[in-house]
Formats: C-alpha cells, sequence, structure tokens
C-alpha cells in the first residue's frame, strides 16, 4: 500500500463528503465535521463486510481491499494521529471503540482487526433489556475521550433491543498557532451574511508576515500550529471566497481531486489589511442520507456477516452513523473533536496581500507532511455556536 496515495484518496473521498454534507444539513448554518473519523467507522464496518457491501464501502473509500483500509487506519494513528502534547505539538487523542451483544461472539479473524488494528476498546453489553444504559456508556465514552466537548453522540432513541453492535470513533485536537495573536488588538467589526444583512463580531488580527495565496475568485490562508519535536506538520487553512456570496461555489471547486495541494500557501507575505474572526462551532448529524446519495446503499440494508460467529450475520445492517463535532478558534489557537458512531442492527428479523475573512468561508485543519485532512467546514455566521 502506497500511503501517500491511500492520503490522497481518503482526502477526495473527505472534501467530496464535506461537499455534500454542506448541501443537504449545513446550506443555512455553519458547518464542521471530521471526515477521517467517518472514514474510519466505515473502514471498520468494510472489515466485516462482504459481497456487494464490501466492494460499495471499497469504491467508496477508494481503496482496493479491506486489508489496505486496516493498513491505512493503523498508518494513520501511527504517524499523524499521535498524541503529542508531551513534545511541544498538538494534543490528541484518536479512539476507537465497540460494543457487542453478549449473545453474539465476534469472529475471531473481525475480533483480531477489531483489538490489533483499529485499537477499539470492545465490551460485551445486553442492547435486549438495558439499550438505554449501552447508549449512556457510549455517550460518556465519546465525552470523555474528546474531553468534555462532544456530549450525546448517540441520540435518545437511536438503540433498541434490536442494536447488535456499536462502532464509535472519537477524535479530539488541540495547537496553539505558532505566532498567537494578541487579544489586545482584537476587534469587533462587521461581518457580512448571505443574506445582505452583517453583525458584529470579534476580529483576530496581526501584522506579521502570513502564508497566503491569491487564486481566480478566492484566496487561501495557513495558519501554522506550533511544533512538537517530531516531523508532524499542523495548519488550519481558511479558503476566502472574493465575492461575500461566494461560498457554495468555493465548495464545489475544492471538492475537486488535488484541490487542496494544488492550491497551499507556500509562503509567507507581507499582508495590509488582515481579520480573521474568532468563532465557536458545535454541530451534529446524521450521515446515512448524505451516503446513500453518494452511492452507498448496501451497508444500510445488510452484507456484514463477517462480523459476527452466528446466523445472526445474515441479517446485520447499519441503521445509522452519527456524527457530531465542536470547533473553537481564538487567539491562542484550536481546540476541535468530533465522534462518529456507526448502530448495526438487526431486522425484525510575495507581495502585500489583504485577507479579511469578514464573510462566509470555508476552513480545513490538515497534517502538511502527510496531507490527511482532520476537520473540514464553513462559517456562515460567528456569532452562532450550533
Amino acid at each position: 500500500m502506497d500511503l501517500r496515495e491511500s492520503i490522497k484518496k481518503q482526502t477526495e473521498v473527505s472534501l467530496n463528503l464535506a461537499k455534500h454534507v454542506s448541501l443537504k444539513h449545513a446550506k443555512e448554518s455553519n458547518l464542521v465535521f471530521s471526515p477521517l473519523s467517518i472514514h474510519v467507522v466505515l473502514s471498520l464496518i468494510a472489515a466485516g463486510a462482504k459481497g456487494e457491501t464490501l466492494d460499495e464501502l471499497l469504491m467508496f473509500l477508494k481503496s482496493q481491499t479491506s486489508g489496505d483500509l486496516n493498513l491505512f487506519s493503523s498508518e494513520l494513528v501511527a504517524l499523524v494521529l499521535a498524541d503529542g502534547s508531551k513534545i511541544g505539538g498538538p494534543r490528541m487523542c484518536f479512539a476507537n471503540g465497540v460494543w457487542i451483544e453478549k449473545s453474539l461472539p465476534l469472529k475471531p479473524y473481525f475480533k483480531d482487526i477489531v483489538d490489533t488494528v483499529y485499537k477499539a476498546s470492545s465490551k460485551q453489553v445486553d442492547f435486549q433489556t438495558k439499550a438505554v444504559e449501552v447508549t449512556g456508556e457510549v455517550n460518556s465514552w465519546a465525552e470523555n475521550e474528546t474531553s468534555g466537548l462532544i456530549k450525546e453522540i448517540l441520540p435518545s432513541g437511536s438503540v433498541d433491543s434490536s442494536t447488535r453492535l456499536i462502532f464509535a470513533n472519537a477524535l479530539y485536537f488541540k495547537g496553539a498557532w505558532n505566532e498567537k495573536f494578541d487579544a489586545s488588538h482584537t476587534k469587533d467589526h462587521d461581518f457580512h451574511l448571505l443574506d445582505g444583512t452583517s453583525v458584529q463580531v470579534p476580529f483576530m488580527t496581526s501584522k506579521n508576515k502570513q502564508y497566503l495565496s491569491e487564486y481566480d475568485g478566492f484566496k487561501v490562508l495557513g495558519l501554522p500550529y506550533k511544533q512538537g519535536e517530531d516531523k508532524r506538520r499542523f495548519s488550519m487553512y481558511f479558503i476566502l471566497p472574493d465575492a461575500k456570496d461566494g461560498l457554495q461555489g468555493l465548495v464545489d471547486k475544492v471538492g475537486s481531486p488535488g484541490f487542496l495541494d494544488n492550491h497551499l500557501p507556500l509562503q509567507a507575505v507581507p499582508v495590509g489589511e488582515f481579520r480573521i474572526p474568532k468563532f465557536k462551532i458545535s454541530f451534529g448529524f446524521e450521515a446515512a442520507e448524505v451516503l446513500k446519495g453518494l452511492g452507498l446503499a448496501s451497508p444500510f440494508s445488510g452484507g456484514l456477516s463477517e462480523m459476527v460467529d452466528s446466523p445472526m450475520g445474515q441479517n446485520l445492517y447499519v441503521s445509522s452513523i452519527f456524527h457530531k463535532s465542536f470547533i473553537e478558534v481564538n487567539e491562542e489557537g484550536t481546540e476541535a473533536a468530533a465522534a462518529s458512531a456507526g448502530v448495526i442492527k438487526l431486522r425484525s428479523m510575495q507581495m502585500i496581500v489583504d485577507f479579511v475573512a469578514d464573510h462566509p468561508f470555508m476552513f480545513v485543519i490538515r497534517e502538511d507532511l502527510t496531507g490527511v485532512v482532520l476537520f473540514v467546514g464553513h462559517v456562515l455566521n460567528p456569532t452562532h455556536v450550533a
């Protein structure tokens, strides 16, 4: 497996997913989500799938085999997602969890993948009589793994006596800017909304050179996070359309293959007027409809017989995939978290450049050495948390 090629494909999947989530769930709201978190849950489901369901998952995730997906996930955990706080870099937590109906033993091959590749904590539970308690347990796990930022990844009623497995993934990131903003220079300015009105929001500013590049119709700003003693380099990218109402056209462009790699700023240039709004966003959605719309339908009807050692395995299907994310951007840096949970059920049977982000824009958090995208989103109104 070529890791760089796998990451390139994962980025394409991520940005294509971002485009469709934006259109279906966040046309009128701020957005943040972690395509990487959803990718890991789908990869884990693929490890227990066969036939048409496996084929569809591999096609969607742009992978040749489920073994490649497993290898990719283990490489990501080792190379990109390790905690860097003890060596001066961003604090990170990446965790997987599996909850299994106690009457259904996992197939040895699948259990080995769950334990060794995804390093998931697994627990046997009683869905048939204690579904509410299990829901609370999964929610507490996600809250704990994301430092309290993601609460109730599983909504009330999403787990019941027909549930047989839950796969969950949690991702937490906290990075300090390489060059922090001086809070005393933060001032309120107008932020122009898509409906033509404006709101007053606090904008951060700086006179330092910035990683900026200009293109036809948009600009890209890169803000590096403080690097630790390892080779990883994390950055947040702000992609700002020139037109006040240009976000949707930009989302379409960003989703095209190779866009990010071809448009990242490579050098720091002097800036003229430079303002970025502070913002805080939490966002949640159920991903099944978006995934079905992108051609991933089979897992939601069956084909997951490789997970459990029981005839019941023939009737397992993904009932829902819940995802929640949070991000806060301020003078110090960025704190972001995401959690995804897939519920498996049984059928009843260089020049001076201005960069003023005073209208809707996109953002991406990624690790630059590998190109792995951790979070994607857009800001329509910095005053709205949800």
